[in-house]
């Protein structure tokens, strides 16, 4: 009985690996595995211009996905807003990823399954996953390109595009983005 009340307490006090959307930012606690796993919904209908978006394009820049023309996600396409290329882009990369049987069955929005996905290509370039402390990571998935992450002292996501930080953030959905 004892050591059930025990399990449960630790169960109870058990921090989870990462925040929802209306935290307001890409986030994660602890160890990194699985920090989005449990992020919100992002695609051409929900919060489709936001830093979380522009997060996102570089997953798809790294990950080497093509575009409709047949060209591939290129640096120009990641400004953080989610149109008709970035929907394509990711429907293309859940099919690669077997999240889908095919183009048409993907649904092109970025949620806990396609996010958890893509945390599985981070990889610890440095600092401490202890909370509280920051952590470097980096996302290689073997395609062209890889970047640059940082998740702060609270947990919060920043991310590299060129030489500029930008911080994932999901907003409100409209207006602008730094990634712009």
């Amino acid at each position: 009985m004892i050591s059930t009340l025990a399990a449960a307490a630790l169960a109870l006090s058990a921090s989870p690996a990462s925040a929802k959307i209306s935290d307001g930012y890409v986030r994660g606690y602890d160890t990194y595995v699985g920090d989005w796993s449990d992020e919100g919904v992002i695609s051409g209908a929900e919060l489709p211009v936001s830093n979380a978006v522009c997060l996102w394009q570089m997953v798809l820049l790294a990950e080497g996905i093509g575009e409709p023309d047949g060209s591939k996600f290129d640096i120009h396409d990641v400004d953080g807003h989610f149109g008709t290329t970035t929907q394509y882009a990711t429907k293309r990369l859940q099919v690669h990823w077997g999240l889908a049987d095919d183009f048409d069955d993907a649904d092109g929005r970025v949620g806990p399954n396609t996010f958890g996905k893509a945390d599985n290509q981070l990889l610890k370039t440095g600092g401490s996953t202890a909370r509280g402390q920051e952590l470097q990571l980096g996302y290689y998935s073997g395609g062209q390109h890889k970047f640059a992450m940082k998740r702060n002292a609270s947990g919060i996501y920043t991310f590299q595009k060129g030489t500029t930080w930008h911080t994932a953030y999901y907003g409100s959905g409209q207006g602008t983005t730094s990634c712009d």
